[in-house]
């Protein structure tokens, strides 16, 4: 069974279908307009688009992951939001300015722990809170340090550098660094994907853990679908590069409050899977051909939520694949 599309609004019209949800009243603290980032050709006589016109953004409190091939410019685009790269064209606004450089509303945590090799794992989280309250007391920064220490389970290990932690907890401590300058947005780029499968696990219930306790705005890239599904209330998808757009929003039909545990016998579970499964096996090869179709609008990608038909939300509950079930299509509802 398909689920019915809902006719795409034009902007401004009010979406009457029952499939889909109120428009989102929380305030957008990141805005990407017109995103394009060029690079010059190895013999400097042309550039190399790696993705252009791309449009969307984030509320405040919102969990968004990026996914897409490699080569597409998730990683550029990260950059970009945290003030370390430039576009070569458009911007990007975050709580209603346009960035110019980095800063300390924006926290930045990367696939290596980059942790500083001659401090300790409480000492590295010290210089960015010394960074972000220079006029604090030694005893404030501690106490603060200790804080975000104990949110990732680190108690005990204050004193330990980094060569004498594991993978997983050199990671937790560039989380906690990130988390102590109490940021805007978090921004990080496959913060998970060179741990072991069992740590991957734990730390990234850590993070729905403490994102659920301080309302943190999180922005992603991942590889990986089922991390993808466990984490974001959006799944911003890529096309392939180079001349990469944002092809679709997917929403996350799960239940917010979902553990890794109980997701996959959620109804929705499969559909969402599947939907994603086949935009990186397939769609987002043969994107070209919907550009050219005419009814995409780059300003207003499709916005999309895949769920169960009646019959297979039976079957869902027991555990059973389904095939990708695609809900409402409206015009996207972030912009």
């Amino acid at each position: 069974m398909t689920a019915p599309l809902a006719k795409t609004p034009k902007r401004g019209e009010p979406i009457g279908d029952l499939m889909s949800p109120a428009p989102d009243t929380r305030k957008k603290i990141i805005q990407v307009e017109g995103l394009e980032r060029r690079f010059a050709t190895p013999d400097g006589k042309s550039n190399t688009q790696v993705f252009g016109d791309v449009w969307f953004s984030i509320h405040e409190g919102e969990f968004v992951c990026l996914i897409g091939h490699s080569g597409c410019g998730k990683t550029t685009l990260l950059n970009i939001l945290a003030g370390l790269d430039a576009p070569t064209a458009g911007g990007v606004i975050v709580d209603g300015k346009e960035i110019s450089g980095p800063s300390l509303d924006r926290s930045v945590v990367f696939q290596s722990h980059a942790l500083m090799p001659w401090l300790s794992a409480i000492k590295n989280i010290a210089f960015a809170v010394e960074s972000r309250w220079p006029q604090w007391s030694r005893k404030q920064v501690l106490d603060h340090c200790q804080k975000y220490i104990d949110l990732v389970h680190l108690t005990g290990s204050e004193s330990k550098k980094p060569v004498q932690l594991s993978g997983g907890m050199k990671q937790r401590v560039g989380i906690a660094r990130a988390f102590s300058i109490e940021p805007k947005i978090l921004l990080m780029d496959e913060p998970f994907s060179a741990l072991d499968a069992l740590t991957r696990g734990s730390l990234q219930e850590e993070l729905l853990s403490i994102c659920a306790e301080t309302h943190q705005t999180c922005f992603m890239i991942t590889h990986d679908i089922d991390e993808a599904i466990l984490l974001a209330d959006k799944i911003v998808l890529m096309t392939n590069g180079p001349e990469a757009r944002v092809c679709e929003i997917v929403e996350n039909t799960l239940p917010r409050e979902r553990t890794r545990q109980d997701a996959y016998t959620h109804p929705n579970y499969y559909p969402m899977r599947n939907h994603l499964m086949e935009f990186l096996v397939s769609r987002s090869k043969r994107f070209s051909q919907e550009l050219s179709s005419g009814s995409y609008d780059p300003r207003y990608p499709p916005v999309v939520r895949p769920t169960a038909g009646p019959r297979d939300a039976g079957a869902s509950k027991a555990g059973e694949p389904q095939p990708a079930q695609d809900g409402a299509k409206y015009g996207d509802p972030l912009r």
